[in-house]
């Protein structure tokens, strides 16, 4: 059983970055594809972004493509979501999914709120 948790979020001016981590434990985190994911409210859960357990292999939504960044150090068994030029259709609580063919753990979600 994998258990992820998130961490980084917070409240920040549009334009602003951050850069949200996610840590794993319980499992080997390099059989893994890792995503970020996020739910505004009133909204369906959106993906966002994933990447392969190597890190040879990323992937982005159009709607964050250019301005977030994944990435994952399995020393660490983290992964990561840098984004950058924030806007305040990016507020949201944020999650990150581990799985191989489809996500089957997930963190607990932390929130992001960007200000205009």
């Amino acid at each position: 059983q994998v258990q992820l948790v998130e961490s980084g979020g917070g409240l920040v001016q549009t334009g602003a970055s951050l850069r949200l981590s996610c840590a794993a434990s319980g499992g080997t985190f390099t059989y893994y594809t890792m995503g970020w994911f996020r739910q505004a409210p009133g909204k369906e859960r959106e993906f966002l972004a994933r990447i392969h357990w190597s890190g040879s292999s990323t992937y982005y939504a159009d709607s964050v493509k250019g301005r977030f960044t994944i990435s994952r150090d399995n020393a660490k068994n983290t992964v990561y979501l840098q984004m950058n030029s924030m806007k305040p259709e990016d507020t949201a609580i944020y999650y990150c999914a581990a799985g191989r063919t489809t996500y089957d753990y997930w963190g607990q979600g932390t929130q992001v709120t960007v200000s205009s």
